[in-house]
Protein backbone atom coordinates (compact mmCIF):
# COMPACT_ATOMS: atom_id res chain seq x y z
CA UNK A 1 0.00 0.00 0.00
CA UNK A 2 3.31 2.42 0.75
CA UNK A 3 4.54 1.69 -3.07
CA UNK A 4 1.08 2.40 -4.13
CA UNK A 5 0.55 5.64 -2.46
CA UNK A 6 3.40 6.78 -3.21
CA UNK A 7 3.11 5.58 -6.70
CA UNK A 8 -0.03 7.68 -6.96
CA UNK A 9 0.74 10.57 -5.42
CA UNK A 10 3.95 10.87 -7.90
CA UNK A 11 1.46 10.69 -10.62
CA UNK A 12 -0.81 13.19 -9.52
CA UNK A 13 2.23 15.59 -9.16
CA UNK A 14 3.43 14.51 -12.15
CA UNK A 15 0.48 15.27 -14.14
CA UNK A 16 -0.01 18.80 -12.62
CA UNK A 17 2.98 19.97 -13.60
CA UNK A 18 2.79 18.60 -16.60
CA UNK A 19 -0.69 19.97 -17.42
CA UNK A 20 0.38 23.68 -16.40
CA UNK A 21 3.41 23.82 -18.78
CA UNK A 22 1.10 22.71 -21.12
CA UNK A 23 -1.43 25.28 -20.37
CA UNK A 24 1.21 27.93 -20.78
CA UNK A 25 3.25 26.91 -23.88
CA UNK A 26 6.29 26.43 -25.50
CA UNK A 27 8.08 28.93 -23.16
CA UNK A 28 7.76 26.74 -20.32
CA UNK A 29 7.37 23.02 -22.32
CA UNK A 30 10.83 23.38 -24.64
CA UNK A 31 13.14 23.74 -21.45
CA UNK A 32 10.76 20.95 -19.36
CA UNK A 33 11.08 18.75 -23.04
CA UNK A 34 15.26 19.38 -22.95
CA UNK A 35 15.63 18.37 -19.87
CA UNK A 36 13.28 15.31 -19.94
CA UNK A 37 15.28 14.09 -22.56
CA UNK A 38 18.55 14.78 -21.20
CA UNK A 39 17.66 12.56 -18.70
CA UNK A 40 16.01 9.96 -20.41
CA UNK A 41 18.96 9.75 -22.36
CA UNK A 42 21.09 9.73 -18.93
CA UNK A 43 19.23 7.15 -17.72
CA UNK A 44 19.42 5.43 -21.30
CA UNK A 45 23.34 5.89 -21.46
CA UNK A 46 23.67 4.51 -17.42
CA UNK A 47 21.42 0.55 -18.77
CA UNK A 48 23.92 0.51 -21.87
CA UNK A 49 26.86 0.92 -19.48
CA UNK A 50 25.58 -1.84 -17.33
CA UNK A 51 26.59 -4.06 -21.14
CA UNK A 52 29.36 -2.30 -21.65
CA UNK A 53 28.07 -0.70 -24.54
CA UNK A 54 29.69 2.65 -24.99
CA UNK A 55 28.44 5.97 -26.36
CA UNK A 56 29.36 9.26 -27.11
CA UNK A 57 27.30 11.10 -24.17
CA UNK A 58 27.81 14.63 -24.79
CA UNK A 59 27.23 14.11 -28.45
CA UNK A 60 23.88 12.67 -27.71
CA UNK A 61 22.68 15.43 -25.22
CA UNK A 62 23.65 17.99 -27.81
CA UNK A 63 21.69 16.65 -30.56
CA UNK A 64 18.78 15.72 -28.26
CA UNK A 65 18.11 19.47 -27.23
CA UNK A 66 18.49 20.22 -31.09
CA UNK A 67 16.03 18.01 -32.11
CA UNK A 68 13.56 19.52 -29.10
CA UNK A 69 14.43 23.03 -30.43
CA UNK A 70 13.98 22.05 -34.13
CA UNK A 71 10.33 20.95 -32.94
CA UNK A 72 9.07 24.68 -31.93
CA UNK A 73 6.37 25.73 -34.13
CA UNK A 74 7.96 28.93 -35.39
CA UNK A 75 10.53 26.37 -37.03
CA UNK A 76 7.61 24.83 -39.55
CA UNK A 77 6.76 28.25 -41.00
CA UNK A 78 9.90 28.01 -42.49
CA UNK A 79 10.46 24.35 -43.90
CA UNK A 80 13.88 23.54 -44.88
CA UNK A 81 12.55 22.55 -48.18
CA UNK A 82 8.29 21.91 -48.46
CA UNK A 83 7.22 19.30 -46.64
CA UNK A 84 10.37 18.74 -44.93
CA UNK A 85 11.34 19.52 -41.29
CA UNK A 86 14.24 21.01 -39.23
CA UNK A 87 14.30 18.25 -37.12
CA UNK A 88 15.02 15.98 -39.96
CA UNK A 89 18.06 18.37 -40.66
CA UNK A 90 19.45 17.35 -37.50
CA UNK A 91 18.72 13.62 -37.31
CA UNK A 92 20.61 13.79 -40.54
CA UNK A 93 23.79 15.77 -39.10
CA UNK A 94 23.72 13.51 -36.31
CA UNK A 95 24.13 10.41 -37.93
CA UNK A 96 26.65 11.72 -40.11
CA UNK A 97 28.58 13.24 -37.35
CA UNK A 98 28.39 10.41 -35.79
CA UNK A 99 29.78 8.32 -38.47
CA UNK A 100 32.08 10.90 -39.19
CA UNK A 101 33.62 10.78 -35.42
CA UNK A 102 33.67 6.62 -35.84
CA UNK A 103 36.07 7.10 -38.56
CA UNK A 104 37.93 9.77 -37.00
CA UNK A 105 37.87 8.41 -33.96
CA UNK A 106 36.78 4.70 -34.04
CA UNK A 107 35.94 2.65 -30.71
CA UNK A 108 36.10 -0.42 -30.21
CA UNK A 109 32.40 -1.38 -31.60
CA UNK A 110 31.87 1.77 -33.79
CA UNK A 111 28.77 0.40 -35.66
CA UNK A 112 26.97 -0.39 -32.20
CA UNK A 113 28.33 2.98 -31.49
CA UNK A 114 26.44 4.46 -33.91
CA UNK A 115 23.30 2.01 -34.03
CA UNK A 116 22.60 2.86 -30.11
CA UNK A 117 23.26 6.91 -30.65
CA UNK A 118 20.79 6.97 -33.63
CA UNK A 119 18.38 4.78 -31.49
CA UNK A 120 18.70 6.85 -28.26
CA UNK A 121 17.99 9.99 -30.30
CA UNK A 122 14.86 8.47 -32.37
CA UNK A 123 13.27 7.18 -28.96
CA UNK A 124 13.59 9.95 -26.42
CA UNK A 125 14.42 13.72 -28.02
CA UNK A 126 12.36 12.51 -31.75
CA UNK A 127 9.44 11.54 -29.83
CA UNK A 128 9.38 13.75 -27.19
CA UNK A 129 9.59 16.62 -30.00
CA UNK A 130 5.77 15.30 -30.79
CA UNK A 131 4.92 17.36 -27.90
CA UNK A 132 5.78 20.27 -29.12
CA UNK A 133 4.02 19.69 -32.73
CA UNK A 134 0.79 18.68 -30.82
CA UNK A 135 0.32 21.41 -28.55
CA UNK A 136 -0.12 23.86 -31.59
CA UNK A 137 -1.96 21.29 -33.55
CA UNK A 138 -3.36 23.14 -35.67
CA UNK A 139 -3.02 26.27 -33.97
CA UNK A 140 -2.29 27.32 -29.50
CA UNK A 141 -6.16 26.83 -28.81
CA UNK A 142 -7.07 24.10 -30.16
CA UNK A 143 -3.71 22.29 -29.42
CA UNK A 144 -4.37 22.97 -26.14
CA UNK A 145 -7.53 20.35 -26.26
CA UNK A 146 -6.04 17.91 -28.35
CA UNK A 147 -2.80 17.82 -26.44
CA UNK A 148 -5.47 17.38 -23.44
CA UNK A 149 -6.79 13.87 -25.07
CA UNK A 150 -3.57 11.37 -24.98
CA UNK A 151 -2.40 12.81 -21.71
CA UNK A 152 -6.04 11.77 -20.09
CA UNK A 153 -7.01 8.96 -22.09
CA UNK A 154 -3.35 7.51 -21.26
CA UNK A 155 -3.79 8.44 -17.46
CA UNK A 156 -7.05 6.64 -17.52
CA UNK A 157 -6.22 3.42 -19.32
CA UNK A 158 -3.21 3.59 -16.93
CA UNK A 159 -5.51 3.36 -13.64
CA UNK A 160 -8.09 1.20 -15.80
CA UNK A 161 -5.09 -1.43 -16.84
CA UNK A 162 -4.07 -1.81 -13.43
CA UNK A 163 -7.31 -2.56 -11.76
CA UNK A 164 -8.27 -4.79 -14.62
CA UNK A 165 -5.52 -6.49 -13.98
CA UNK A 166 -5.52 -6.88 -10.65
CA UNK A 167 -9.26 -8.47 -10.28
CA UNK A 168 -9.91 -9.75 -13.32
CA UNK A 169 -6.34 -10.37 -15.53
CA UNK A 170 -5.62 -14.04 -15.75
CA UNK A 171 -4.22 -14.28 -19.27
CA UNK A 172 -0.91 -12.53 -20.30
CA UNK A 173 -0.56 -10.02 -22.70
CA UNK A 174 3.85 -10.36 -23.44
CA UNK A 175 4.53 -12.48 -20.86
CA UNK A 176 8.22 -12.93 -22.23
CA UNK A 177 8.43 -8.57 -22.56
CA UNK A 178 6.17 -7.99 -19.49
CA UNK A 179 5.05 -10.85 -17.71
CA UNK A 180 2.77 -8.39 -15.09
CA UNK A 181 0.58 -7.52 -18.26
CA UNK A 182 -2.71 -9.00 -18.83
CA UNK A 183 -4.99 -9.06 -21.82
CA UNK A 184 -7.79 -8.35 -19.65
CA UNK A 185 -6.13 -5.19 -18.42
CA UNK A 186 -5.21 -4.12 -21.62
CA UNK A 187 -9.47 -4.51 -22.29
CA UNK A 188 -9.95 -2.45 -18.74
CA UNK A 189 -7.15 0.13 -20.07
CA UNK A 190 -9.20 0.33 -23.69
CA UNK A 191 -12.37 1.27 -21.95
CA UNK A 192 -11.08 3.80 -19.45
CA UNK A 193 -9.25 5.49 -22.11
CA UNK A 194 -12.32 5.35 -24.20
CA UNK A 195 -15.23 6.74 -21.54
CA UNK A 196 -12.65 10.17 -21.32
CA UNK A 197 -12.44 10.64 -24.88
CA UNK A 198 -16.35 10.03 -25.36
CA UNK A 199 -16.68 12.53 -22.83
CA UNK A 200 -14.17 14.90 -23.90
CA UNK A 201 -15.35 14.80 -27.71
CA UNK A 202 -18.86 14.76 -26.31
CA UNK A 203 -18.65 18.31 -24.47
CA UNK A 204 -16.22 19.91 -27.02
CA UNK A 205 -18.01 18.44 -30.09
CA UNK A 206 -14.72 17.58 -32.18
CA UNK A 207 -15.34 14.22 -32.94
CA UNK A 208 -18.31 11.60 -32.93
CA UNK A 209 -18.69 8.85 -31.12
CA UNK A 210 -17.15 6.57 -33.99
CA UNK A 211 -13.90 9.12 -34.24
CA UNK A 212 -13.74 8.79 -30.46
CA UNK A 213 -13.75 4.90 -30.53
CA UNK A 214 -11.58 4.77 -33.33
CA UNK A 215 -8.87 7.06 -31.55
CA UNK A 216 -9.48 5.36 -28.03
CA UNK A 217 -8.31 2.18 -29.80
CA UNK A 218 -5.09 4.03 -31.04
CA UNK A 219 -4.31 5.81 -28.18
CA UNK A 220 -4.78 2.92 -25.94
CA UNK A 221 -2.81 0.54 -28.22
CA UNK A 222 0.09 3.29 -28.64
CA UNK A 223 0.16 3.23 -25.05
CA UNK A 224 0.32 -0.17 -24.30
CA UNK A 225 3.27 -0.48 -27.03
CA UNK A 226 5.26 2.39 -25.44
CA UNK A 227 4.74 0.48 -22.00
CA UNK A 228 5.71 -2.83 -23.03
CA UNK A 229 9.01 -1.18 -25.71
CA UNK A 230 10.24 0.36 -22.56
CA UNK A 231 9.97 -3.51 -21.55
CA UNK A 232 11.75 -4.90 -24.31
CA UNK A 233 14.45 -2.23 -23.95
CA UNK A 234 15.24 -3.51 -20.29
CA UNK A 235 14.71 -6.71 -20.56
CA UNK A 236 17.09 -6.66 -23.43
CA UNK A 237 19.53 -4.57 -21.50
CA UNK A 238 19.30 -6.70 -18.25
CA UNK A 239 17.39 -3.69 -16.21
CA UNK A 240 14.54 -3.83 -13.75
CA UNK A 241 14.12 -0.15 -13.88
CA UNK A 242 15.51 2.61 -16.00
CA UNK A 243 16.16 4.76 -13.13
CA UNK A 244 15.59 5.80 -9.43
CA UNK A 245 14.38 9.39 -10.03
CA UNK A 246 11.38 9.36 -9.63
CA UNK A 247 9.48 7.61 -6.32
CA UNK A 248 7.22 4.39 -7.13
CA UNK A 249 7.90 4.93 -10.52
CA UNK A 250 11.97 4.33 -11.07
CA UNK A 251 12.82 6.72 -13.77
CA UNK A 252 12.23 9.20 -16.44
CA UNK A 253 11.92 7.09 -18.96
CA UNK A 254 9.47 4.07 -16.78
CA UNK A 255 6.72 7.48 -16.20
CA UNK A 256 7.11 8.42 -19.99
CA UNK A 257 7.02 5.34 -21.82
CA UNK A 258 2.92 5.43 -23.02
CA UNK A 259 3.06 9.18 -23.64
CA UNK A 260 6.10 9.01 -25.84
CA UNK A 261 4.17 6.34 -28.30
CA UNK A 262 0.49 8.00 -27.29
CA UNK A 263 0.91 11.27 -28.34
CA UNK A 264 2.87 11.11 -31.80
CA UNK A 265 -0.01 8.62 -32.77
CA UNK A 266 -2.48 11.56 -31.79
CA UNK A 267 -0.41 13.27 -33.37
CA UNK A 268 -0.87 11.47 -36.95
CA UNK A 269 -4.59 10.61 -36.07
CA UNK A 270 -5.27 14.31 -36.13
CA UNK A 271 -3.26 15.22 -39.66
CA UNK A 272 -5.21 12.39 -41.25
CA UNK A 273 -8.51 12.28 -40.00
CA UNK A 274 -9.27 15.84 -39.00
CA UNK A 275 -7.05 18.29 -40.54
CA UNK A 276 -6.77 16.71 -43.65
CA UNK A 277 -10.82 17.61 -44.09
Amino acid sequence: MESLSTRVLTSVVGFALISVMIWIGWWAMLPALIFVSVMGLYEYVRMLDRNDIDVRRVSLGVFAAAIIVASLPVWAQTPPWPGGSWREVVLTIALAYLLVMEVVRPGERPLERVVYSVFGLLYIPWLLGYFLLLRYSPDATAGLLYFALPLLATFAADIGGFFGGYYFGRRKLAPEVSPGKTVEGAIGGLLAGFLIVLTISSLSGIWSPLESLLYSILVASASQLGDLAESLIKRALKTKDSGTSLPGHGGFLDRIDSLLFAVPATYLFLQISVFSR
